[in-house]
């Protein structure tokens, strides 16, 4: 298996080499995240790898999202202590 992310390599979903606080931003580009902790209950308007809008996810606080996100939008962003995990 390569050891670099891309989404074509799902098995790198299940372990992260880096953490890094998100802040919710509707410009910056997250790179290649393999999935996002929601720490903090509340909507997160996240968009995917591949995908041209967003989507507006309710979470409960302690979630982990499996998701290849591209962006998390300020936008709409209620969520707290997003972390994403490379």
């Amino acid at each position: 298996m390569a050891s670099d992310f891309t989404p074509s390599n799902p098995g790198a979903l299940f372990s992260a080499s880096k953490l890094a606080t998100v802040t919710p931003s509707d410009s910056t580009d997250l790179g290649a995240v393999r999935a996002l902790f929601v720490g903090g209950a509340g909507v997160i308007n996240v968009l995917a790898q591949g995908d041209s809008s967003p989507v507006q996810i309710t979470v409960p606080a302690g979630t982990l999202l499996p998701i290849f996100a591209s962006k998390v939008y300020a936008t709409s962003t209620t969520a707290t202590l997003i972390v994403a995990m490379y």
